[in-house]
């Protein structure tokens, strides 16, 4: 109701108050298990699985390296234009985000087709946000460019006549990608099951990297709140700084 308010087609919330228009508890972030993570040898075996697959596999490795690298959630990866990425020939780049395309079905959207654009989640309508591209992901993404001559309109990761890179597609690419180089007790795990996972995976080695919390939200896309809400129990690394600290609190008792 809110969104049809924003964009005009409602002029006020017919709803209650605390019935979607904002009202009620607060919603509180689901705290990930940790074992839906995957390690950096895991996602360097996957990637280069995927990309030595036959005809499209460059393209599907430099989508899911930037889940795994950049953090992006998949909805706003499939809606970067070759021209939302600064991709130079050494060092770093940057992604400028702005759109997302939700995966809803044809049936709910007004044009017919199966993804809907939206703003980015927990931003501004018409807001952006600048990410930082790893060295790593600069190669794939300038490879793919060269080896499909995109275009600077054209979509980065395009699908197979062009349009949007389908989620059934891509979910069964790294299904299979799991399959093949998780040993069988990995694959029925957890350990980056889902798509999404990616996304959880690079958030968490960058608070893990000592980034600090501010900064990974903003890459993100997220509150500090909530981040830390999801991501709490992943941080590791700081345990026996923490256990030393504590070590050295004595106790002194009162001068009688």
């Amino acid at each position: 109701m809110e969104y049809a308010v924003r964009h005009g087609i409602l002029r006020q919330n017919p709803l209650p108050k605390g019935k979607g228009s904002g009202g009620g508890a607060p919603k509180v972030a689901q705290a990930i298990d940790k074992r839906s993570l995957l390690n950096p040898e895991q996602v360097t075996a996957l990637l280069d699985w995927i990309g030595k697959r036959p005809r499209r596999g460059l393209i599907y490795r430099a989508f899911f390296a930037t889940l795994c690298y950049a953090g992006l959630r998949p909805e706003e990866a499939v809606a970067l234009h070759v021209s939302d990425a600064t991709l130079p020939e050494t060092g770093w780049g940057e992604f400028i985000v702005h759109d997302a395309r939700s995966e809803v079905g044809s049936q709910w959207t007004d044009s017919g087709k199966p993804h809907d654009d939206r703003d980015l989640k927990g931003r501004a309508e018409g807001d952006t946000r600048a990410v930082p591209i790893h060295p790593d992901l600069v190669t794939f993404l300038r490879e793919i460019i060269d080896r499909y001559k995109l275009k600077p309109t054209d979509l980065l990761f395009p699908g197979e006549n062009g349009g949007m890179l389908a989620g059934s597609l891509f979910r069964r690419v790294w299904d299979n990608a799991r399959e093949a180089v998780l040993q069988p007790h990995e694959y029925k795990s957890p350990a980056g099951k889902r798509v999404y996972d990616c996304r959880h995976t690079c958030l968490t080695a960058w608070l893990n990297k000592r980034i600090p919390q501010a900064q990974v939200a903003e890459w993100a896309g997220n509150s500090v709140l909530i981040l830390l809400a999801t991501y709490a129990r992943c941080i590791a690394g700081q345990r026996d700084n923490y256990l030393k600290e504590m070590y050295d609190i004595r106790y002194v008792p009162e001068s009688v």
